[in-house]
């Protein structure tokens, strides 16, 4: 590391740290919350094409401060810089001006000062008024040519009209562009605008105020004084968590082909690529892909590891893997966040201060909060997040938000790094990218919970209950909810079951609309009850609308009639490459592993637009393959057309025999509830028949935490007589649970795991036909395929471990299902009922 370590820091983020205080209140919009619009977006381009040919558009800015042996850079990019000419100031209706002595003034022209003002004030103080005229002249010549303004625009629902000032935090912002440009410009003065900008009237208010650059300079010097304590440690801790990196040795020798996975993975991080990587269990993946990215931010290549997956469980083995890293001598911060659901002390979350302590003064005390935290441990676990947010009683889950940005590594759900709501914007908001590294885990599931990250819906019963409920409150929102309704109503009437349309129309204006009056209202309305009511369809109206400025041909527009009678209009998007590759370039490299990523092509095409830029490997599996059998049962089938009575039976009789070549425990798995239950049926009476004394376990729909830990529970232990647990393929049970010996010796997979024919599986299907791709390929056959896999891969997770595989349906013998199978999956043999117990127990026999 260099004597002079650098350090960055956006306005935006900055003024926000420094400048925040007071409460949480979700019941309000707070000032940050105005800004509805998207840096670049269409309003902010339009607005800045009027403004002619002296107005430069997205100026890049920045500050280098140096520091004791750091540099601290703050950085950003000021919406707008203009000149603005003598000739302009004849067009300045509306505008607001906050100061009354004009700053450009010269300072030792105290009487054209005097003048200015008492003009403005509408006085008299000369007699003469040709005189008057002649010298106010003279002040505009004289202050015209120096005057440059720095311009921010903001993109707001509610009526600008109502707006009496900037936003303090708004305000902030540009003054920290006006002093770095007008400190780099050589200027005496500088101005600021304030262009706030209603999205659906396009209405513009803007306000103004001219500073004097000694007036800035001390002001833009307190600002960053106060933020010199948290450089100065960060500082401080990017010299220990470096040493401590360039002497961490891998903490194991070396698995088959571990090695060179961890080489690829920092390989593809010194590239800056983006790698796949087919991970069969027992091939240590976390640790083969954590290591290395420690390793890069080490050699400089990052400076963050975001750490992020779909299950509770792999966020704990992320957890460990750090902390094994420690015992080995590694300084790192790491943080793991927590849903808001989860973390909060109260039963319900009732984000404001009249219904939560840790609410009210919460910004007020998060930053010394923060500090505690930063300076006392490294790990920043739910434990320690819980603990230091009683101790400086703050909202535990804001609290953790805010502690990420302090730490070398955020193991987190998905979306804090790709959902459009819930992403952090202190990392991933517009205009806003770092030195990070993605390791994304689990990552086939990525694709449906994509889907539903980058997807929309709005339902038209609700808006004609609001419209109910509001109509004694406000007449205007009831009229402006009738008319979405109404909208709403018309394509209801053109659709019969599903219906594709070309278009949103021209919905998004009054959404828009309705946004404004629900903002207003929730300015001035006291009525909790209606409140909570408004801002829930708030809420999904922005969901909407942020999505619809994302419409491209990666999505399809449809109103449903669904089965209940609702009427839904849906954005819903199919191929989300396109967004998440947007959010990963934010950052330096990424990682996908999967133990199921296969077939890895179809992943490749779903997650990300580069194509063969991207590298992909498959990682050696160190299992030996004689101590797992695979058996395909080729004279069952679980299609729709087949499935009877005598089917069933024969699905039990195939799981009873298996059971009876070697006693343990087992686990079977359905493509549904329905199917399930009724093979269930079937296996007790076959039971019964024989005498046997199998115990059995059946998944229930919607289980309880406590439940599903029951039924795990009955794994701890082998069962001599036999366990058969029935769950469900792609359910709680198929993925993310490690039971290994003798807790599961074998799993059967009944059926390919195709999903149900329904309109939204159909709709992938038109999507990618039309696309000339092969629509039931990428509908049905891959998540079915991902499902099974996933299932089978309960079975063997560790060295010791054996097993069984029983895959029954006649399909999986076809080429087009066997291509798919993994490569480990070397001893396969075909059987019938008749054979099936033979052949099992021949496989426990040999191991």
């Amino acid at each position: 590391m260099g004597e002079n370590q650098n350090i960055r820091i956006s306005v935006r983020n900055l003024v926000e740290f420094i400048l925040r205080s007071g409460d949480i209140d979700n019941r309000r919009s707070g000032p940050m919350d105005k800004d509805a619009m998207q840096e670049g977006s269409r309003i902010h381009r339009k607005i800045q094409g009027r403004m002619g040919m002296n107005y430069r558009a997205e100026v890049p800015l920045s500050i280098d401060i140096q520091g004791k042996d750091y540099v601290l850079t703050i950085e950003g990019r000021a919406d707008g810089v203009f000149r603005e000419e003598s000739d302009d100031r004849a067009n300045m209706a509306g505008i607001i001006w906050m100061n009354p002595i004009d700053p450009w003034l010269p300072e030792d022209s105290r009487q054209v000062q005097e003048l200015q003002l008492t003009l403005e004030m509408g006085e008299e103080i000369y007699d003469d008024a040709d005189r008057k005229e002649e010298k106010a002249v003279q002040i505009e010549e004289e202050v015209s040519e120096n005057r440059i303004y720095i311009d921010e625009i903001k993109g707001i629902y509610r009526d600008v009209a109502s707006l009496d000032a900037p936003f303090q935090v708004h305000l902030a912002q540009a003054k920290c562009y006006a002093y770095i440009y007008g400190s780099q410009n050589s200027l005496s003065a500088i101005g600021v605008q304030m262009t706030y900008c209603n999205i659906e009237s396009e209405e513009i208010r803007r306000f103004r105020q001219g500073y004097r650059m000694a007036e800035l300079e001390a002001w833009f010097g307190d600002l960053v004084k106060q933020y010199q304590k948290w450089a100065e440690y960060q500082n401080e801790w990017r010299k220990t968590r470096q040493s401590s990196i360039g002497t961490l040795t891998f903490p194991f020798a070396w698995r088959t082909g571990q090695k060179k996975v961890a080489g690829d993975v920092y390989r593809t991080m010194l590239r800056r690529k983006k790698l796949f990587i087919q991970a069969p269990t027992g091939t240590g993946k976390t640790i083969s892909t954590i290591f290395p990215a420690v390793k890069a931010v080490g050699e400089g290549l990052a400076d963050r590891i975001f750490y992020a997956t779909a299950k509770t469980i792999t966020r704990t083995v992320a957890e460990e893997t750090y902390a094994l890293l420690r015992t080995r001598g590694l300084r790192m911060k790491t943080v793991t966040l927590t849903a808001k659901e989860k973390i909060c002390f109260l039963d319900e979350t009732e984000c404001n201060p009249d219904a939560c302590p840790y609410a009210k003064g919460h910004f007020d005390r998060v930053n010394d909060a923060v500090f505690d935290l930063i300076t006392s441990t490294e790990v920043f676990d739910r434990k320690t997040i819980e603990e230091y947010a009683e101790k400086w009683q703050v909202c535990p889950f804001e609290f953790g938000l805010d502690v990420s940005l302090w730490s070398d590594g955020v193991i987190c759900d998905y979306n804090y790094i790709f959902d459009p709501r819930a992403k952090l914007k202190r990392f991933f908001g517009e205009g806003v990218k770092g030195d990070y590294l993605f390791l994304i885990d689990e990552a086939h599931n990525l694709v449906e919970r994509g889907r539903e990250m980058f997807s929309a819906a709005l339902y038209k019963e609700d808006f004609l209950a609001l419209k109910k409920e509001v109509r004694p409150y406000s007449q205007k929102m009831a009229r402006a909810l009738n008319r979405c309704n109404s909208w709403m109503l018309e394509r209801k009437r053109e659709c019969e079951r599903i219906k594709i349309w070309d278009s949103i129309g021209t919905f998004p204006v009054y959404l828009m609309n309705l946004c404004g009056i629900m903002e207003t209202f929730l300015e001035e309305s006291h009525n909790g009850e209606i409140n909570e009511k408004v801002l829930e369809l708030y809420f999904q109206m922005r969901r909407f609308l942020d999505t619809c400025d994302r419409l491209d041909d990666n999505y399809l527009i449809y109103s449903e009639l669904c089965e209940d009678g609702r009427f839904l209009i849906r954005l819903f998007c199919v191929d989300i490459s396109t967004n998440l590759q947007e959010c990963l370039a934010k950052g330096k490299s990424t990682v996908f592993f999967s133990a199921t990523f296969l077939p890895i092509q179809y992943y490749k095409s779903l997650l990300s637009t580069c194509g063969a830029e991207d590298y992909a490997i498959y990682a050696q599996s160190v299992f030996e393959p004689e101590k797992r059998l695979v058996l395909i049962g080729t004279d069952t089938s679980s299609r729709y057309t087949n499935r009877n009575e005598q089917e069933y039976r024969k699905m039990a009789a195939y799981v009873l025999r298996m059971i009876q070549a070697k006693r343990g425990n087992y686990m079977v798995f359905f493509p549904s509830y329905r199917m399930m239950e009724e093979v269930a049926v079937q296996f007790q009476n076959l039971c019964s028949d024989a005498g046997d004394s199998i115990e059995l376990l059946c998944q229930s729909s919607g289980m309880t935490e406590q439940q599903r830990e029951a039924f795990l529970g009955n794994f701890e232990e082998a069962h001599d007589r036999g366990l058969a647990g029935f769950c469900v393929m792609g359910g709680i049970f198929g993925e993310g649970i490690d039971l290994k010996h003798d807790r599961l010796i074998g799993a059967v997979i009944v059926g390919t795991g195709i999903p149900q024919v329904c309109n939204e599986r159909e709709l992938l299907k038109y999507f990618y036909d039309r696309r000339g791709q092969d629509g039931f390929f990428y509908a049905y056959l891959c998540p079915g395929m991902n499902k099974v896999l996933q299932s089978a891969g309960r079975v063997i997770r560790t060295e010791e471990d054996r097993g069984i595989i029983l895959l029954l349906d006649e399909r999986f013998a076809s080429h087009r299902y066997s291509q798919m199978f993994p490569e480990e999956w070397k001893q396969i043999e075909y059987c019938t009922l008749g054979s099936v117990q033979s052949k099992a127990g021949r496989f426990w026999d040999s191991v």
